[in-house]
C-alpha cells in the first residue's frame, strides 16, 4: 500500500482531529489560518484516499459490562480456510479485533467477554466450531494507555 502524500495543512488537520474528533472545523480552520470550507474539503479528501476512516465514540467495556478482555492467537485446522474463519469472527460480537500474523499463530484476535465464564463460553461454543488446531488465551488485567499514532513530519508524507 502506498503512503500517502501528507502537505503541512493536512498534517495540522490530522494532528488536531485525532487529539479531539468531535473540534469544529471552524476552529480547526482558525488554527491553520484557513477557511472552514477548505477544512472540509480536505477532510473529504483525507477520507476519500483512506487515511481517516470515519469518527465515533468510544464506549468503555467495562463500563457496559464486559469485565475480561483477551487476545487469543489462533491456529486453523485448514490454513485454506482462513477467509471463512475471518466472516465466521466477524459475525461473533465479542470479538473486536482479527489480524493476519507471522510467528506462532496463524491469527490473533482481541476478544472481550462480561467475565471468564462467559470467555469460556465463547471459547467453547463459538470458536473451537471454527475448525481450531489450537488456540492460546491471554488475559489483559488492565490496558496501560490506548493512542493513535503520531502525525509526524517524514519525507515519504511530504508534498
Amino acid at each position: 500500500m502506498a503512503v500517502q502524500k501528507l502537505d503541512q495543512l493536512d498534517k495540522k488537520i490530522l494532528r488536531m482531529i485525532a487529539e479531539d474528533a468531535r473540534v469544529p472545523f471552524l476552529e480547526v480552520a482558525r488554527a491553520c489560518n484557513v477557511s472552514g470550507a477548505a477544512i472540509h474539503q480536505r477532510v473529504q479528501k483525507l477520507t476519500s484516499q483512506g487515511i481517516l476512516k470515519g469518527s465515533q465514540f468510544v464506549i468503555d467495556p467495562e463500563k457496559i459490562g464486559y469485565e475480561t478482555c483477551a487476545y487469543i492467537g489462533l491456529n486453523l485446522k485448514n490454513p485454506e480456510d482462513f477467509d471463512k474463519v475471518v466472516e465466521a469472527l466477524q459475525k461473533i460480537p465479542e470479538v473486536t479485533e482479527c489480524h493476519y500474523t507471522t510467528g506462532n499463530f496463524d491469527m490473533f484476535i482481541k476478544i472481550y467477554a462480561m467475565n471468564n465464564h462467559h470467555l469460556l463460553t465463547i471459547i467453547h461454543d463459538k470458536l473451537q466450531p471454527l475448525g481450531l488446531a489450537s488456540s492460546e488465551t491471554l488475559i489483559s488485567f488492565h490496558s496501560a494507555f490506548n493512542r493513535q499514532l503520531p502525525v509526524v513530519d517524514s519525507p515519504l508524507m511530504e508534498d
